[in-house]
């Protein structure tokens, strides 16, 4: 399945990977094999979630460590959170997520950043172009997940940007990312975030990384698995002014 590119930073070759070339092994009710060495960034990563009590804490903490400063991206309806992003490069950025102030209730997620004691990774996204039949493949899989669900987000100038995600049942703790299509006639936000900013690694940390690789590649994804005592995800960029490390 791993059938959807994205230009990113090559990076050293250390962890267990998730075969490209098994993306598809799924499919066919195989048990993948599991190849020694990936890239430090998932080919398909579309963007990372760093979570907030207060958006104004997120955006400092990124804009202090690495000298670029997340620009507003607008607020979710229904959902209770804004955001600010921060591009990674094409068809990657970083979004700085915090509960808005002005609506009450929202979502699950929402009540989670409200939480948050400091700034840390709540979750990552994966782009398709082919959503429909991908949610498809992974029912015929016997890997529950819900959608494709709509999504809506209106920026400060008044665009409305659209798009469809697909969300698993079981992400093994948040390990998994959701997965995203922008609508046609949307603008990718790396565009025209503030640029300046690599993504140098994105990983997932656990005590099982071949399980969670397996898990991984029958979604035709190759992403980074580090041995950890806990599960998380972490993530270290690099701007002008110094790099970042963050972790779940």
């Amino acid at each position: 399945m791993a059938d959807e590119k994205s230009p990113g930073r090559s990076a050293r070759r250390s962890f267990l990977a998730l075969g490209g070339a098994l993306g598809c092994s799924w499919l066919l009710g195989q048990q993948p094999e599991v190849p020694p060495l990936v890239d430090q960034v998932p080919p398909l990563l579309d963007h990372i979630l760093l979570g907030a009590s207060e958006l104004r804490e997120g955006v400092e903490l990124v804009e202090r460590q690495t000298g670029v400063r997340p620009a507003a991206g607008g607020v979710h309806p229904g959902r209770g959170t804004r955001n600010a992003l921060l591009s990674l490069g094409p068809r990657r950025y970083l979004e700085v997520i915090a509960p808005d102030p002005d609506q009450q209730g929202g979502s699950p997620l929402a009540a989670r950043l409200k939480q948050l004691r400091q700034p840390a990774l709540v979750g990552w996204a994966a782009h398709r172009s082919d959503l429909e039949t991908f949610a498809g493949k992974l029912k015929t899989a016997g890997i529950a997940a819900a959608g494709p669900t709509p999504g809506t987000r209106k920026r400060p100038d008044g665009t409305v940007l659209n798009w469809k995600t697909v969300n698993l049942e079981d992400d093994l703790g948040g390990l998994l990312p959701f997965f995203i299509e922008w609508g046609r006639d949307t603008r990718h936000p790396s565009d025209d975030a503030p640029s300046g900013c690599t993504l140098l690694r994105f990983e997932l940390l656990g005590p099982d990384p071949a399980g969670v690789a397996r898990m991984a590649s029958r979604m035709g994804l190759e992403v980074p698995v580090a041995e950890s005592p806990r599960r998380g995800l972490r993530a270290v960029l690099e701007g002008p002014r110094g790099s970042l490390s963050v972790t779940s």
